[in-house]
C-alpha cells in the first residue's frame, strides 16, 4: 500500500486527534463516571441508612452486591456482537440510559428481595459498557494511541470515587424532602443524571471515523488513511502489497480511500471461526485472570471504602468526605502512566511497576496499629490499581486483529475479570470491622497472582516476538492462505502473520 503524503503531516495529525478527542473522550468519560457512581453508590447509600431501612442482616448486603455480577458477566460478549449491528454511537448510550432508569427505580425498593431484583437488572444494563467502549476506541485510534485515551476516560473512574462521595454528601441534605430518606435521593438523582448523560453521548459520539460529521471530507480521508496504515505498522516493510493488505481489514469499509488496497476494503463477515479464535486466545485468558485479581481489589475498594472509612471512627458526612482524598493521586497517576505507556509502547511492564504500590498498601493495612496508618494504606492501594486497569485493557486491542476476534477477546477478558466481582463483594464482611484483616489478606493474594500472570504474559509476548523474528512462524501464512482460498474466512491474517509484533 502506498501511503498518502498527508499520512506524514504532523499538523494534520494533531488536528485530527484533537477533533477526535474533544468529540469522543468527554462523552465516554462522562458515561464511565456515571457507571462507577451508579455501581458504587450502594456503598454510600448503605452508610446513609439503606441497610437499616430495608432491614438487611448478616451478609445480605454482600449478596446484594454479588448478584449484580451474575447478569453483568452474561451479557458482555453478546453485547459486543450486537454493537456491530446497532452501531456503537447508539448502543452504548442506550445501555447507559437504561441503567440510569434502573438506578432511579432503586428508590421504590422496600425490601431485600426488591433490591436483589434491581441489582440483577442493573447488571444486564451495565455489562456491555466497558467491552463496548474498549472495542469502539480500538476502531478510532491507532494501537499505541489507545492507552492514553483509555486512561483519560478511566481516570474518571477514580474521579468518580471522589465525586461520588462529595455528591452523596450533598444529596444527603435532601433527607426528608418528599418524605423520602436521603439514601433514596442518592439513587433518584444519580440515576436521572445518568439518563441525561446517555442522551448527551448519543448526540456527540460518531459511529465511525468515516461517519464523523465533525470532520471535513479531507480530514476523514486523512484519518482513514492514517488508521489503515497503523493497522500494518507492526509488520516489516518488505511485505508484498497483498500481504500488507491482508494483515488487517478496517471496520470503516464504507468509505474507501484512493490509496486503499481493495483486499482491505472488503467488509469482514461474521464467522464462528473468529469467535472461536477469540475464545481460545491465550493472552485473553492470561490477562483476563490477571485482571480478575486487579478487579477484586478495584471493586472491593470502591464498594467498601465508605464502610472502611466509617470503621475508622468517621460518621455521617465526615465519613463520606473522607472517601474523597485517596482518589486524587490515583487519578493523576492514571494519566501519567497512560502517557508513558503509549510513548514507550509498553503495557505489562507498567502494571508490574504499579501493582507493588497496592500490594504494599494491603500489607500496611494488615499490619497497621492505628487508624492513621490504615487510612494512609488506602492511598497506596488506589495509586496502584487505578493506573494498572487501562494498561491491561489496552493489551488485547493492540495484540489482536479483525473485528469479531477483537470483539470476542476484549469481552472475554472482561467477563473473566469481572467474575472477580463475586469475590470482591464477599470478602469484606461485617464481622471483620474495623480492621478487615481477612478481606485485606485475600485481596493481597489476588494482587500477587495478578502480578505473576502479567509477568507471564510479558514473557510470552517477548518469546513469540523472538520466534517470529527468527522465522519460526512462517507456516502461519500457508495455513491462512488455505483458509482464504477455500472461502472459510474473510478475516484478516493480522496477529497470525509472522511479521506481526505483540505489544508487551
Amino acid at each position: 500500500m502506498s501511503s498518502s503524503p498527508q499520512h506524514y503531516d504532523p499538523a494534520m495529525t494533531r488536528k485530527i486527534l484533537w477533533k477526535l478527542d474533544i468529540h469522543i473522550l468527554p462523552p465516554l468519560a462522562l458515561l464511565w463516571l456515571c457507571n462507577f457512581i451508579d455501581r458504587s453508590n450502594v456503598g454510600n447509600a448503605r452508610i446513609a441508612g439503606l441497610q437499616t431501612d430495608l432491614g438487611l442482616t448478616g451478609n445480605q448486603f454482600n449478596i446484594v452486591l454479588t448478584v449484580f455480577y451474575v447478569t453483568y458477566l452474561l451479557v458482555e460478549v453478546p453485547s459486543n456482537l450486537v454493537m456491530k449491528k446497532v452501531g456503537p454511537n447508539r448502543w452504548i448510550p442506550f445501555l447507559v440510559a437504561a441503567w440510569g432508569a434502573v438506578t432511579s427505580l432503586t428508590a421504590v425498593v422496600h425490601n431485600y428481595g426488591g433490591l436483589i431484583a434491581i441489582r440483577l437488572f442493573l447488571g444486564v444494563c451495565e455489562g456491555g459498557l466497558l467491552p463496548g467502549i474498549i472495542l469502539y476506541l480500538s476502531t478510532i485510534y491507532k494501537p499505541h494511541e489507545l492507552q492514553l485515551r483509555v486512561g483519560l476516560f478511566y481516570a474518571s473512574a477514580s474521579l468518580s470515587g471522589a465525586f461520588g462521595g462529595l455528591l452523596a454528601t450533598a444529596i444527603l441534605n435532601m433527607d426528608g424532602i418528599g418524605n423520602l430518606p436521603g439514601w433514596k435521593w442518592i439513587f433518584i438523582l444519580e440515576g436521572l443524571a445518568t439518563v441525561v448523560a446517555g442522551g448527551i453521548a448519543y448526540c456527540f459520539l460518531p459511529e465511525s471515523i468515516a461517519k464523523a460529521r465533525f470532520l471535513s471530507h479531507e480530514e476523514r480521508e486523512f484519518a482513514l488513511n492514517r488508521f489503515h496504515n497503523a493497522s500494518i505498522s507492526t509488520v516489516s516493510s518488505d511485505l508484498s502489497e497483498k500481504e500488507k493488505g491482508d494483515i488487517d481489514m478496517s471496520e470503516h469499509a464504507e468509505s474507501p480511500t484512493p490509496n486503499a488496497n481493495p483486499v482491505r476494503m472488503l467488509d469482514e463477515r461474521f464467522e464462528w471461526r473468529e469467535i472461536i479464535r477469540g475464545l481460545t486466545d491465550l493472552q485473553a485468558w492470561v490477562t483476563g485472570i490477571a485482571y480478575l485479581g486487579i478487579i477484586v481489589s478495584l471493586y472491593s475498594f470502591s464498594l467498601f471504602l465508605p464502610t472502611i472509612v466509617s470503621g475508622l471512627g468517621f460518621t455521617g458526612k465526615s465519613a463520606q468526605l473522607h472517601t474523597v482524598p485517596p482518589y486524587v493521586p490515583a487519578t493523576a497517576l492514571t494519566i501519567v502512566v497512560a502517557v508513558l505507556s503509549d510513548r514507550l509502547r509498553w503495557r505489562g511492564p507498567f502494571i508490574l511497576v504499579c501493582l507493588p504500590f497496592s500490594i504494599a498498601g494491603y500489607i500496611l493495612a494488615i499490619a497497621a496499629k492505628t487508624n492513621a496508618q490504615r487510612y494512609g494504606a488506602v492511598f497506596l492501594i488506589a495509586a496502584g490499581i487505578y493506573p494498572s486497569a487501562p494498561a491491561i485493557l489496552s493489551i488485547l486491542p493492540n495484540n489482536g486483529s479483525g473485528y469479531y476476534k477483537r470483539a470476542t477477546t476484549t469481552a472475554l477478558q472482561l467477563a473473566v475479570a469481572n467474575s472477580g466481582g463475586f469475590i470482591a463483594t464477599n470478602i469484606y464482611t461485617s464481622d471483620q470491622a474495623p480492621t478487615y484483616i481477612r478481606g485485606h489478606s485475600i485481596t493481597l493474594a489476588f494482587l500477587i497472582m495478578a502480578w505473576i500472570l502479567v509477568a507471564i504474559n510479558v514473557l510470552y509476548c517477548m518469546h513469540e516476538n523472538k520466534a517470529r523474528a527468527e522465522g519460526r512462524r512462517q507456516g502461519n501464512i500457508t495455513a491462512y492462505e488455505e483458509l482464504r482460498a477455500s472461502g472459510k474466512t474473510t478475516a484478516p491474517i493480522g496477529d497470525r502473520h509472522p511479521d506481526f509484533r505483540f505489544t508487551l
